[in-house]
């Protein structure tokens, strides 16, 4: 009973905002892909421009196969943008290029919330496979202890997906700044590339909310078996 109602209460609300926050951000980047910049520079233009403006010489510019699946590397500082925005000259290209380079600069200043989304990411990953396993064998064998465990190990996955939120937003929040100050984007241009970082930003948000509504899940299950 436990299981169905805070799965009603709880998941299924964050489960909805995700849905939305994808939707939102595929429709926003479909949306002004189709609307060319007037400096007619590419994705892959502005990341090298950014780069170099920083002084970040030593990062690299790479294309990668499929659609949204741009990241930034800081193992082997390489800024990887995938085929709808490494060639596009497109507003939404030129956006998501110049957030990805904001990662690649917060990694050279050790940006604060980067350094400590870092540091988790070990321990995140091995509360996100395991946490939720553990915590469910527990309540399974009325076995406290490691109900408490698996809470635990998932709460420093949940803190992953929390800290990310700032570093995300930052790298935005950059990007826009630089973009606006380097005249790559004009004034007409700078809100429909807020409007698709803004949507990419949903995202995060909502898989936040997921997290934690599966952490919040788990901690009230138990509390109701004790």
């Amino acid at each position: 009973m436990y299981f169905d109602i805070y799965y009603l209460i709880l998941i299924v609300p964050a489960l909805i905002l995700s849905i939305y926050a994808q939707i939102k951000v595929k429709s926003a980047f479909n949306k002004y892909s189709r609307i060319r910049n007037t400096s007619g520079m590419t994705g892959a233009d502005v990341a090298r421009v950014i780069l170099d403006r920083s002084g970040l010489y030593d990062v690299r510019i790479e294309r990668i196969a499929g659609d949204l699946t741009d990241h930034y590397d800081p193992r082997t500082k390489v800024v990887r943008l995938s085929q709808s925005v490494y060639g596009s000259n497109s507003i939404a290209a030129l956006g998501v290029a110049a957030h990805e380079t904001g990662h690649a600069i917060q990694h050279s200043e050790s940006y604060g919330p980067l350094v400590l989304r870092s540091t988790l990411v070990p321990v995140a990953q091995i509360g996100s496979s395991l946490g939720v396993p553990l915590a469910m064998l527990g309540l399974i064998f009325s076995f406290p202890f490691l109900v408490n465990v698996g809470i635990i190990l998932f709460s420093l996955a949940v803190a992953f997906y929390i800290i990310t939120l700032p570093v995300e937003l930052n790298a935005s929040s950059r990007a826009i700044r630089t973009l606006e100050d380097t005249g790559i984007l004009n004034y007409n241009e700078i809100d429909p590339a807020k409007k698709v970082l803004r949507a990419a930003a949903m995202t995060y948000v909502a898989s936040a909310a997921v997290a934690v509504a599966n952490l919040l899940r788990l901690i009230l299950i138990s509390r109701n078996r004790d």
